[in-house]
């Protein structure tokens, strides 16, 4: 089995090194963990200094103060098709980078359609564009891995035909039934009848709304860049994240976190010191052949 490998790269001056690791082990541990025994799709997730440093047969996630233009955010793909991610920095960007590392993951190239019920009700069945985060996409609806904010997913069971007691639709099982969105979420599909594009989102109301996007003419991207570029996904959980409360959460968890692993470094250098000090016999030996022989 192909296994997906992800770069993760940062471009900007507010992100260390030591940062770039910690989130790029979280993104590993997520994908490894959480994503793949779900969806069956092996993944791993490495991070890099530079863009040059980057090997072959790696999709690169690039983090950047600016991405140049609203929209531009999101899964793209590179004069040879391969894809690749741009990452807006913010204070939670780390939400950020596992969405974008889940809906690359699940669907690389970005056009993958599945057929359903739509959910509004004078419609038929529809081809809803596979976005494994987007429905939950909200910060609070988010959970942390090693401390870290990391973006929920839903399972493929969400395109059940219909809800099933004890089933699972989202990792973080918030969303309870099939074809849901959560406040905060959306969900995208075309209607081959009138060859629209329709959105269900919940964006600051009190329930969630259709929206008809009309007929998609052209673009130059996938149809999940397409979708992204209309809904502002990126931006718009760039903007959320580091005002969420579950961020502030996640964040005095890091801390609490910074603090174990620290004791537990300072154990390590401790122990290293006492071998390095006093003289170590890991076994005694009888009878056999010694090294000078």
């Amino acid at each position: 089995m192909l296994v997906t490998q992800l770069a993760l790269v940062s471009e900007t001056s507010q992100i260390n090194s030591s940062q770039l690791n910690r989130v790029a082990a979280a993104l590993q541990k997520q994908v490894l963990r959480d994503f793949s025994p779900i969806w069956n799709i092996p993944a791993t997730v490495d991070a890099f200094d530079r863009l040059e440093d980057v090997q072959l047969g790696y999709w690169p996630m690039i983090v950047k103060d600016d991405i140049g233009q609203p929209g531009a955010a999101g899964v793209h793909q590179d004069n040879n098709g391969q894809p690749f991610s741009l990452i807006q920095y913010s204070d939670s960007w780390s939400l950020t980078a596992s969405h974008e590392m889940l809906e690359m993951v699940c669907d690389p190239y970005g056009h993958r359609l599945v057929a359903g019920q739509s959910p509004k009700p004078d419609q038929g069945m529809v081809e809803f564009l596979v976005e494994v985060a987007d429905p939950s996409e909200a910060p609070e609806n988010g959970y942390t891995v090693n401390g870290l904010l990391m973006s929920d997913f839903f399972t493929p069971h969400f395109y059940d035909p219909v809800a099933a007691p004890g089933v699972r639709y989202s990792f973080t099982g918030k969303l309870d039934g099939p074809r849901k969105i959560l406040p905060g979420g959306y969900i995208s599909w075309h209607d081959p009848v009138s060859d629209h594009w329709w959105q269900q989102i919940w964006f600051g109301t009190d329930q969630p709304r259709f929206r008809d996007l009309g007929r998609l003419t052209a673009r130059t991207g996938s149809l999940r860049a397409a979708i992204d570029s209309r809904t502002r996904t990126i931006e718009r959980i760039a903007g959320t994240g580091p005002q969420s409360d579950r961020f502030a959460a996640a964040r005095a968890l890091t801390a609490a976190v910074k603090e174990s692993t620290s004791s537990r470094a300072d154990g390590w250098r401790t122990r290293i010191e006492q071998l390095q000090a006093e003289p170590v016999v890991e076994g005694t030996w009888e009878g056999g052949e010694q090294d000078n022989e």
